[in-house]
């Protein structure tokens, strides 16, 4: 128990002020300073960036797209940011009231601090519009990806004001009251030294960091969408700014309105907030028209591959009908041709044939005639289709041929078209043998 109790008076009763602000490298022609706001506000642009990268890779964006992204929201919103500051802080660059007795040349000195937020989101927006339109992805899907790490990037970013050792609260006692050195330029005049301040930035860094985990878990419940996520973010981060901003003692631009007067951010954050509420209430009223989806229309992998498949399918199947057009065209130019060379080839084969057919019925009546008139005793009749070869067969034919049979070889003549024997030859189909008397086959040729 003892223990206990003295690693408790071990304990300080207050937070330190930093003995530490930063660095020197030492260069050839000087040194380079290294202040330790620049690097926690590097520091939380890079955890906001890998949170914001894997946010963002798990809704299916292009690989790398947040770093072409951040190239261009990065550097507007620092710009944004500081401009912001300058314009709400005016006396330490213009001078009261614009009188013109401030010092211009601290407005680029941003390691000396001061940068607004809401010239940082606004202005970052315009840098990350124009990232999303080269990467062809919406603006509103990558701001519900980046809403969680843009609030991580302020809680660490809010620490470069501890050791800034500004922007701190009043007067406390608490313990875990906020020490600042005296002899620092934004110690308030008048006060003791000894005097403990609200640490503003330990307040706000908590609520952020609070305000990364709601965000991811009403995320994961209810998969808020185009730029509704980040509307929650808005809305709750103002929510905690106004309490915050009203605790400082800075001096701030003071605005009245409604008769009340007060701190410039705290207008700003009560009219966002309002705006933000209004926006979320219209974005869940209104039905959604296109896929959830982070690409711009036309952009999306999927359906370029989509549409070049289909138009490589349409101009495929119209080669394919054109080469079957003109197969078809070949093939009845074949038909047509083959046709008629059939239809030739048939009628020069019809004449022979015709004439076959009219010699054989001219060779059949005449064999008939023949069986009519020898007698039985003959021993040997040749075939109308034999061949005569001897020349003594041949003799013989010549001698027994007669009348009628002249009347065959002219029947003969007139069927083939009159391709008749040479003089002397004998007539195909007359038989060897012929008797006396006359013979029925003049009416065959006819």
């Amino acid at each position: 128990m003892q223990s206990v109790l003295h690693a408790a008076a071990m304990i300080p009763a207050s937070i330190p002020s930093p003995s530490w602000s930063g660095f020197d490298i030492p260069l050839p022609w000087g040194a380079l300073r290294i202040h330790a706001y620049a690097l926690c506000i590097l520091a939380g642009i890079i955890a906001g960036l890998w949170l914001t990268s894997v946010r963002w890779a798990r809704r299916g964006a292009p690989e790398g797209s947040v770093w072409d992204i951040a190239i261009w929201a990065i550097p507007f919103g620092i710009i944004g940011g500081r401009l912001y500051h300058v314009f709400s802080s005016p006396d330490a660059y213009f001078g009261p009231g614009f009188d013109g007795t401030g010092d211009l040349s601290l407005i680029p000195q941003i390691q000396r601090g001061g940068l607004g937020i809401w010239g940082a989101v606004l202005l970052g927006a315009v840098g990350a519009w124009i990232g999303c339109r080269r990467a062809g992805v919406k603006l509103s899907a990558f701001m519900d990806a980046a809403a969680p790490g843009l609030l991580l990037a302020q809680a660490i970013g809010r620490w470069g004001n501890y050791f800034n050792q500004e922007l701190f609260g009043g007067p406390t006692t608490l313990p875990w009251g906020l020490q600042i050195d005296p002899n620092n330029p934004n110690f308030p005049a008048g006060m003791p030294a000894e005097t403990l301040f609200h640490p503003t930035f330990l307040y706000e860094s908590l609520w952020n960091l609070a305000g990364v985990l709601i965000l991811l878990a009403l995320d994961r419940r209810f998969s808020f969408r185009r730029g509704r996520l980040f509307c929650v973010y808005a809305m709750y981060y103002t929510l905690g700014r106004v309490w915050i901003e009203a605790m400082r003692i800075d001096d701030a631009e003071q605005i009245s309105l409604f008769g009340i007067t007060t701190r410039l951010n705290v207008w700003t954050s009560i009219i966002v907030f309002a705006g933000a509420l209004l926006a979320f209430i219209l974005l869940g009223l209104r039905k959604r028209s296109e896929p959830d989806t982070v690409f711009l229309p036309g952009r999306d992998p999927e359906t370029k591959t989509v549409e070049t498949t289909s138009a490589e399918s349409k101009t495929a199947e119209s080669e394919t009908d054109a080469e079957a057009v003109d197969a078809d065209r070949a093939t009845g130019a074949d038909r047509t041709t083959g046709a008629d060379r059939t239809t030739g080839a048939t009628g020069a084969a019809a004449a022979p044939a015709a004439a076959v057919v009219g010699t054989n019925e001219v060779r059949a009546n005449a064999a008939e005639g023949e069986r009519t008139t020898v007698p039985a005793e003959a021993t040997t009749i040749r075939h109308a289709d034999s061949a005569v070869s001897d020349s003594e067969s041949r003799a013989n034919l010549r001698n027994n041929q007669s009348g009628p049979v002249r009347a065959s070889e002219d029947a003969d003549k007139d069927s083939t078209g009159g391709t008749a024997p040479a003089t002397g030859a004998p007539a195909a189909g007359v038989s060897g043998r012929q008797g006396t008397g006359s013979a029925p086959e003049a009416e065959g040729t006819k």
